[in-house]
């Protein structure tokens, strides 16, 4: 594997913009530093690439993340990721959030294109639209986050939703449940619509058992909680629930317990979707199936800066991550 700046840095016990103004000759570091910094060059045999030096000429050290909904929990986390792993090679991450909104979205692109940036992590507001092939045609390196397409004009990083929601429903029928309910947002989004492919690829294998589909508007709090109060004035509530996130899990499990006297998980059983911080700090605790955000958010900047430098083999370009059932209360 070849040497990095990062290691270099992290050898001489100095910061990756330490080592940089080394390599270009600046006066602002200090002899010992620069010192230990050569040293660290010939004892780790790094070579420096001359080639994505080029490359990035003309370009400012910052990269676009454009999501869908910063105020979402999971989409933070997925931004903390990017950033961490941006600084690790002396770059910022530059955050929009599109609040899903196709229009937005391209304002955010046109700005960020404007400041130069090195490239673009998008989740974007409309799956399979033309914003891939639209930064394609202007040479705009692009990873697609927590998403996924058939083109290969951009890199993709993503967690299989379809077991995601396997893994939900099944733990559920596991627990005895037979009458599950999705609450899942809007069908239309992709994600969304492959959480309850699973969950009915689930239902599908056990005798008797039933699924009702509950769209909402949005994947909020409070749709969670309109949800939850539809279901607690109804005489035949279903006796489990998974909700496609964890905001919807939220907004139900205060519309059931706290408002209406449902008893979760005696009467009706929870799971919710992306295992939030504060999943488990709820009244009930949340059963929900976790995505590795972070990673998420690491994993797509570290291929943009591998496309950057030429580094990235076509057979890399498509991540997918498998989710992870975390069992609280919520569930039974």
């Amino acid at each position: 594997m070849a040497v990095k700046i990062k290691d270099v840095a992290a050898h001489a016990g100095v910061s990756v913009g330490t080592v940089s103004n080394v390599l270009n000759g600046r006066e602002t570091v200090s002899p010992a530093a620069a010192e230990r910094v050569r040293a660290a060059i010939d004892e780790l045999g790094y070579v420096r690439n001359d080639a994505a030096r080029q490359l990035r000429a003309g370009r400012s050290r910052s990269i676009a993340l454009i999501v869908l909904d910063v105020g979402n929990p999971f989409f933070a986390a997925v931004a903390r990721g990017a950033e961490a792993r941006a600084a690790e090679d002396g770059y910022v991450v530059l955050l929009g959030s599109s609040g899903g909104d196709a229009d937005h979205e391209r304002l955010y692109l046109d700005q960020f294109r404007e400041q130069r940036v090195a490239g673009v992590l998008l989740t974007p507001a409309v799956p399979e639209g033309d914003v891939v092939q639209h930064l394609a045609s202007a040479g705009v390196p692009l990873v697609l986050v927590d998403e996924q397409t058939e083109s290969d004009a951009a890199c993709t990083v993503s967690v299989d939703d379809v077991e995601g929601g396997h893994l939900a429903v099944a733990h559920l029928l596991a627990q005895g449940r037979s009458r599950i309910a999705v609450v899942a947002g809007p069908l239309t989004t992709r994600q969304v619509a492959d959480r309850l492919e699973g969950a009915r690829r689930a239902v599908a294998e056990v005798d008797g058992a039933s699924l009702e589909v509950i769209e909402t508007d949005a994947m909020t709090v409070l749709a969670g909680r309109a949800a939850g109060e539809a279901l607690r004035e109804r005489g035949d509530h279903p006796d489990a629930v998974f909700a496609a996130n964890d905001l919807l899990a939220v907004g139900l499990l205060q519309a059931l317990t706290m408002l209406g006297g449902i008893r979760v998980p005696d009467d009706i059983a929870l799971v919710g979707y992306d295992d939030i911080d504060f999943a488990a700090a709820t009244v009930v605790p949340l059963t929900s199936v976790r995505q590795p955000a972070e990673e998420l958010g690491a994993t797509a900047v570290d291929l943009l800066l591998r496309q950057l430098d030429g580094e990235l083999d076509p057979a890399e370009r498509q991540v997918r991550f498998r989710p992870e059932l975390v069992v609280r209360a919520s569930s039974g």
